[in-house]
């Protein structure tokens, strides 16, 4: 590494923390004041808080991580022709190629840092302050969980499991029901069914067996096309929260998508894709937008006054077109990898174009 390079490395760092520290105060400094009310009245201790708000620090840091790498990137061009240091290095016959290269080595070093943090940190932190917020001071204490795709419940009386393609239609599939005597050490009610729906009429099952115990301790099975059974529960005592993959790491989800992917479900394929997607979206960004920001300054003689209001612009632009496709994506319209991707193809490509352009000037 050159003298250059470890200049514009450490620059490109220190403008990269004190934009990291900027954002992180700024989201605690809301989020406080948005949250500290529910503290209060569930009668929770400041200490309680102030934990909450210092484990939610991992989690802003990777939700901001791709806004810092474009704006430290940005910033860091920008000081450089602010102090006339840019044009000393073109006048010396270095390139604007050349002087980025540190720019975007130092960018996917932090993005690499980032994954850890996904892989090792983040996990941990967001059980926590999920545990906090949502059964400490919101008092909903979950009583499902997932595991490769299928949905546990402890019921009232007994356990349920299944599989609920759309957590917003009450149909189910794989669907399991068993329920204990009082002793809890002989199963008094074994319900299976291939599909299960429920409605205001009640629970609805297909294509299954009814097992049920006798009196005299032998079991009664009936195979039925179709059958209606009451259950003690309703699919709207099915509390399993959503925040529940924040708390994965990449493996983790590697693993469900896997897992998910073998039994036909693409849903576990569009959340790691999702995942790391975003996370790898602020080299991109930066690809793009050093150039038009070097061309806004030489045409226009722009300072960071303009450069970093467009550059919020560029993100925001980005962000939305990501989130379009993460959409599609999810409705089963677009390939997963295709919708996850192709906006950093396409942000990296032009990016590449308009530096080999800007070289030939």
């Amino acid at each position: 590494m050159t003298l250059l390079d470890r200049y514009i490395f450490r620059k490109f760092f220190m403008n990269l923390l004190l934009v990291l520290a900027s954002l992180v105060a700024i989201y605690l400094l809301v989020d406080f004041f948005e949250r500290i009310d529910n503290f209060t009245e569930a009668g929770k201790s400041l200490g309680l808080a102030l934990t909450y708000f210092l484990l939610k620090i991992p989690f802003i840091y990777d939700q901001m991580a791709p806004v810092c790498i474009l704006l430290a990137g940005v910033i860091t061009l920008g000081l450089l022709s602010k102090n006339r240091e840019l044009m000393s290095l073109n006048a010396g016959g270095i390139s604007l190629m050349r002087i980025v290269v540190p720019i975007i080595a130092a960018s996917l070093l932090f993005t690499i840092l980032t994954i850890a943090v996904a892989q090792w940190i983040l996990p941990r932190t967001n059980t926590r302050t999920n545990e906090i917020w949502y059964q400490e001071v919101s008092e909903k204490v979950a009583k499902g969980i997932v595991r490769k795709g299928r949905i546990f419940y402890r019921g009232t009386e007994g356990i349920y499991t299944f599989k609920r393609p759309d957590p917003k239609q009450n149909d189910f599939t794989q669907f399991n029901y068993m329920a204990w005597d009082d002793s809890r050490r002989h199963l008094h009610l074994l319900l299976s069914a291939q599909k299960a729906s429920w409605s205001e009429q009640g629970w609805t099952f297909k294509r299954g067996q009814l097992k049920t115990r006798r009196q005299d301790e032998s079991y009664d099975i009936k195979l039925f096309k179709e059958l209606k059974y009451a259950l003690p529960d309703t699919p709207a005592e099915f509390f399993v929260p959503a925040y529940r993959v924040t708390e994965l790491s990449l493996y983790e989800l590697h693993k469900n998508a896997r897992a998910s992917f073998k039994q036909g479900d693409w849903r576990g394929t569009v959340a790691i894709n999702q995942r790391l997607s975003f996370i790898f979206l602020g080299v991109p960004l930066l690809l793009l937008s050093i150039p038009l920001m070097h061309s806004l300054q030489r045409k226009w003689n722009r300072d960071l006054s303009m450069t970093i209001p467009i550059s919020c612009v560029l993100a925001f632009f980005a962000w939305a077109m990501w989130n379009v496709t993460q959409s599609l994506a999810q409705a089963a319209y677009v390939n997963p990898i295709l919708a996850s991707w192709s906006i950093h193809v396409i942000l990296t490509v032009t990016g590449l174009i308009l530096l080999w352009r800007m070289n030939r000037i």
